[in-house]
Order: C-alpha cells, then structure tokens, then sequence
C-alpha cells in the first residue's frame, strides 16, 4: 500500500512538476507541443503493449478481450458525457466564458482517473514491478499534460500561481483512483488481469483519439514521428529494466 502512495503521489506530481516552465513561458510553439504529445503517445503505446497487456494475458484471452473493450468504450461513454476541448486548441482565447474553462478544467480531471486506476491496479497485480513501471509511464505523459493545461489557464488570465495548483490538482486525483484501484483489486483479486487489460484499452483510446491526431495537425508529423518512436524505445528500455 506504502509503495502504491509513492507511485501514485509521484505520478500525480509530474503534472505540477511539468507545470512549472509555465513560469517562464507565454505560450509553447506547435513543433514542441506536437512532439511532446508524440512522445507520451509512445511511453502510453509501450507501456500498454509490452506491460499490461501480457501480463493481463497471464488470465486468458477472455480477461484481456473483455478489459479492453470496456476500457475503450467507457473512455468513449466519457467523452460523450464530459465536456471536453482537445489538447491543439489550448492557445485559443476564451475570454468571457469562464464557466467553460471551469468545465474543462473538471473534465481534464475527470479524464484522469483511468490513469490514476491504472496506477493502482498495477500495484496490486502480482508482479511487483509492474506497478512502479506503471506510474512511471504515467509520470511522463502527465508532465506535458500538466504544461499544456497551466498555459491554457494562463491564457484565461488566471494566475500564474492558480494555474499551476489547478493542473497539479488535475494530476493529483490519480492518487485517488488509484487507491480506488487498488483496493477493489486487493479485495477481488481475480479480476486483476480485467483490470490490467482495461487500464490498458484505455491508454489506448487515450493515444489513438487524443494524442496521435493533435500531434499531426501542424505541419510536424515527421517530428512528431520521430518523438513517438523515441517514447516507445525509452518505455521499453525501462520494461526491460523493471520487470
């Protein structure tokens, strides 16, 4: 439980920790976004591909279907219920709505949960390193997030300051589903390869809705290319290393 608050906790910092250049920056250029967002599209592939999903396979086939399916299509079923703003358009101004930036703010929260329950499930499998890899994986695609979402609010005029506590907030209720997780699967342990496949078809939709897309939209796809490559050889690198 201990190592499982570490984790948690850390991966939910990396979100303020990436918030922090937003004290030295007014808006960040389409190449580094672009690559950025590449980047932790390749660590979430990498982490789902070569972590979750085989050691949810050590459960059967069915766990592993099932996990994914409900994975994906409950980030779908979220998606439709949430607001929602896509990740390229934080630049744009919103002046004078500021129950809007409100609702995205909830909904980027919202939209990290099945992160923050990954975490936690990871840490309950039998595997012992896989949890630690796991939060890791999440550690660097939230330090972005948290990057993106700071500039966003900052172009709202909230303060730099607010800015920042709001996106480690954003970050921070991963601990929370993951102690969620966790808990369920220490309770009902035979349904840690669902939730290991699950935490996995989320990542998934995560990547192939969200991340790709946005990072091909600007003209850079060859960087963008080259940042996914690279987040998939350091996740592996570091599979390789933990487990």
């Amino acid at each position: 439980m201990i190592n499982m608050l570490i984790g948690s906790l850390s991966a939910g910092i990396s979100t303020g920790i990436g918030a922090l250049p937003l004290f030295f920056l007014k808006e960040l250029n389409h190449r580094m976004r672009d690559t950025l967002l590449a980047f932790t599209a390749g660590v979430m592939v990498s982490a789902s591909t070569f972590s979750l999903i085989p050691q949810a396979k050590e459960g059967g086939i069915l766990p592993v279907f099932i996990g994914v399916f409900l994975g994906t299509n409950i980030l779908l079923l979220m998606e439709r219920v949430i607001p929602h703003i896509e990740i390229e358009n934080f630049n744009q101004n919103l002046k004078g709505i500021d129950h809007k930036t409100w609702l995205i703010v909830v909904a980027i929260t919202l939209h990290n949960i099945p992160e923050g329950l990954s975490v936690g499930v990871s840490y309950a499998s039998e595997h012992s390193q896989l949890g630690p890899l796991i939060a890791i994986a999440i550690g660097l695609q939230n330090a972005p997030e948290g990057l993106l979402v700071g500039l966003f609010l900052v172009q709202q005029k909230i303060s730099k300051g607010s800015s920042f506590l709001i996106a480690l907030f954003t970050g921070m209720i991963e601990v929370v589903a993951a102690i969620a997780g966790y808990l369920a699967i220490s309770i009902v342990d035979f349904i840690v390869p669902y939730g290991l496949a699950f935490a996995a078809g989320a990542m998934i939709y995560i990547v192939y809705k969200e991340l790709i897309p946005e990072s091909h939209g600007h003209g850079y796809e060859v960087s963008a290319t080259i940042a996914f490559v690279n987040g998939l050889l350091v996740m592996f690198f570091l599979n390789e290393w933990f487990m």
